[in-house]
């Protein structure tokens, strides 16, 4: 595998040892997977009734004589689906902290229902996950065609075991990633309940993003090493913002792959913003730890106190996205132009 390609999947996945990764990726609970009670049914909605066809963003048309209702899904796609009222019986990849609490990659799922086949990256626990029949996995996608999550190791077995669907993240906006998820949690018999309402707590808070278009706002990560600048036309929730009236900076050359730049910490002052927003996934350095970096320290935005959160990992559900947004426009309106 390519060196690009390590350095783009240690900035979005955290993966501990990678030459670009974040260096604090040392999260969950070692690696173990766990059992979890017995299998909850796929939704609190319809009946599963046949047959079912849903056509994922691979362009995979998937058919089958009766809903699934044995779903395992990555932890990102899993917390989309719980919004929405689809229970899987597992799921894989960031699930639980090492104090044993909810990672909060995994959104609502209560991960005591859930079975857990994997922790971290390149964790697949297969012998299980064929123990317990699944009827669909579900994953989001950054590289068309490849499933997040799913080893390259195992990933033909995988396949074999059950129908997998694919929902694809970069180059989309967040309101189009939520309605995919919509569409396949309906096609599931998902119950919606709370849906209406936090679609509605999403539109408002998204018009009310207009009013910061003075701000100039950066979006980053740090990691012991480096300091990554993202590019927003790869990220649903920022390509949301951009198109919600927000001005982001946009990097002026980006590493290979296109998800950021990678900027020394010598050279984290290279772009002006009056806001920083900062990655607050476990394996992101915390704001104490960027602001021992000097020359982060001086930078206009942190040394006003504008220095917010960024929730990188929100559920791409309208539960998940009312609730980033919300907290978005209330720090924004803490904040004003710097110049």
């Amino acid at each position: 595998m390519s060196g690009p390609v390590l350095a783009r999947r240690g900035f979005l996945s955290g993966a501990a040892g990678l030459a670009a990764a974040l260096t604090l990726a040392a999260c969950g609970d070692g690696g173990t997977s766990t059992q979890a009670t017995p299998a909850a049914p796929a939704s609190s909605g319809a009946p599963s009734q046949g047959p079912w066809t849903f056509t994922d963003d691979r362009g995979k048309k998937l058919e089958q004589p009766k809903v699934p209702a044995r779903i395992v899904a990555q932890v990102g796609a899993a917390a989309a689906l719980w919004d929405f009222g689809v229970r899987p019986i597992a799921v894989f990849g960031p699930h639980k902290l090492k104090d044993g609490s909810r990672d909060p990659q995994v959104g609502n799922v209560d991960i005591t229902k859930v079975t857990g086949l994997g922790n971290v990256w390149d964790e697949f626990n297969v012998e299980q996950y064929i123990a317990l029949q699944p009827d669909l996995l579900v994953s989001s996608m950054y590289i068309n065609g490849t499933l997040w999550y799913v080893p390259e190791k195992s990933k033909d077995t995988i396949e074999q075991v059950a129908p997998t669907a694919g929902v694809m993240l970069t180059g989309k906006s967040a309101t189009e990633v939520i309605g995919k998820y919509e569409e396949l949690a309906t096609s599931l018999g998902a119950s919606m309940e709370g849906v209406p309402e936090a679609k509605a707590r999403m539109e408002a808070a998204t018009k009310e993003l207009a009013q910061f278009k003075n701000l100039r706002i950066l979006l980053a990560s740090g990691g012991a090493d480096a300091f990554w600048v993202v590019n927003p036309p790869e990220y649903p929730d920022i390509v949301h913002m951009v198109n919600a009236g927000l001005n982001v900076v946009t990097p002026s050359k980006v590493d290979e792959g296109g998800f950021f730049q990678t900027l020394s910490w010598e050279n984290a002052d290279e772009y002006d913003a009056d806001v920083i927003l900062y990655d607050t996934r476990t394996q992101a350095l915390k704001p104490e730890e960027m602001m021992k970096k000097p020359t982060f320290a001086k930078l206009p935005a942190v040394e006003a106190g504008q220095l917010y959160p960024w929730s990188a990992e929100a559920p791409f559900s309208y539960q998940g996205y009312a609730t980033f947004l919300e907290e978005l426009v209330a720090n924004l309106k803490k904040a004003q132009p710097l110049k």
